[in-house]
């Protein structure tokens, strides 16, 4: 929920300093300890295309909270 508040902020910024924001996340992935984070980005957006989504009460089962 926490993520959700912050893309909201994201949404709220002008053109410029969403830009700002993209391009210091892109700074910050090319640093070789997101690598595998990258990776996990990269098959998730595979997953995602050919439909393979979790949904809200399987995550939460998942984390077996």
């Amino acid at each position: 929920m926490e993520n959700s508040c912050e893309f909201n902020i994201i949404d709220r910024l002008d053109e410029d300093d969403k830009y700002k924001v993209k391009y210091f996340i892109q700074l910050l992935i090319r640093q070789e300890k997101y690598n595998k984070l990258k990776e996990e980005i990269q098959s998730r957006r595979k997953e995602i295309a050919q439909g393979e989504i979790l949904s809200h009460d399987e995550i939460w089962n998942h984390l077996d909270v």
